[in-house]
C-alpha cells in the first residue's frame, strides 16, 4: 500500500493519538506495541515509513534498526526519543535511522519529518536509475544495487551505498567533505555519523581496492573528507 505507515510505540495513549491523527492525514496505520511484533511486521510488510520508539518491550529500537538494515531493508525510519536518550539517538542514526524526533513533540513537526524522509527516499530512488559505471574492471549496476569487482566477485549494496558511490563518482578527483556526504546521503549532519561514513569507505575498499591498506580509488583526506579516483 502506497501510504501505509508502521507505528511501533508501546505507550498506548500516545500510540492511539498518533494513529488517529495520521489516519486523518490519509495514511493507513499498522500498529505494533512491542519490539518483536514491530520487527516481525517490518520484515514481512511494505511501508512508506516506520515510526519507531527506542524504548520497547522485548526488543529495543536500536536492535530493530540493526536487524532491518542488516537485511538491506531501506524503508525510511523515524525514531521517537526521550530527551535523556541523546546517545541512543546518535546510535540510532549511526545504525541507519533517517531522522529522529524528541518527545514531547508537535504532531505537525512529526508529519513534516515523515513527509521529508519519504521524499528523500523518492529522490534516492530516482537517482538510482539504470545507470551503469565501470572503472579498472570494476562494474557498478545502480539499478540492481550490485557491484562486480575486478576479481569478478559480486556484492549487493544498499541504496545509501549507491547514493554515496554516485556522489563520489560525480565529484571525481575532488575532495568531498564529510559534512556534504552526511547531508546528501543521510539528510542530517551529526558528528558521530562520520564513523558511519568511515565504515562505508572501508566497504568500498573491500569491494574495489586491490590493496585496502594502500587504496588507489577511495582516498581519505585526513580531517576533511574523501576523494574518488578512477
Amino acid at each position: 500500500m502506497e501510504n501505509a505507515i508502521l507505528l511501533i510505540e508501546d505507550e498506548k495513549n500516545l500510540h492511539h493519538t498518533l494513529k488517529l491523527n495520521l489516519e486523518l492525514e490519509g495514511f493507513i496505520v499498522d500498529s505494533a506495541f512491542t519490539g518483536d511484533e514491530g520487527l516481525y511486521k517490518i520484515l514481512r510488510g511494505f511501508y512508506v515509513a516506520v515510526i519507531l520508539d527506542l524504548m520497547l518491550p522485548n526488543i529495543d529500537g536500536i536492535s530493530i534498526l540493526e536487524e532491518v538494515r542488516i537485511k538491506k531493508i531501506e524503508t525510511p525510519i523515524l525514531i521517537l526519543s526521550a530527551k535523556t536518550e541523546i546517545n541512543q539517538k546518535i546510535e540510532g542514526l549511526k545504525k541507519g535511522a533517517d531522522d529522529y524526533l524528541t518527545k514531547p513533540f508537535n504532531f505537525e513537526e512529526l508529519l513534516i519529518r515523515i513527509q521529508k524522509i519519504m521524499l528523500r527516499k523518492t529522490d534516492i530512488s530516482e537517482k538510482i536509475s539504470t545507470d551503469f559505471y565501470s572503472f579498472k574492471e570494476n562494474k557498478i549496476f545502480f539499478d540492481k544495487l550490485q557491484v562486480i569487482n575486478f576479481k569478478n566477485i559480486s556484492y549487493k549494496i544498499t541504496i545509501k551505498e549507491s547514493i554515496f558511490l554516485k556522489l563520489l563518482i560525480d565529484e571525481e578527483n575532488k575532495i568531498v567533505s564529510r559534512e556534504k556526504i552526511s547531508q546528501l546521503v543521510w539528510g542530517y549532519n551529526v558528528y558521530n555519523s562520520y564513523r558511519t561514513i568511515d565504515n562505508f569507505i572501508l566497504n568500498f575498499r573491500k569491494y574495489f581496492e586491490i590493496d585496502r591498506k594502500l587504496p588507489k580509488h577511495f582516498i581519505s583526506i585526513r580531517g576533511i573528507g574523501y576523494k574518488f579516483l578512477s
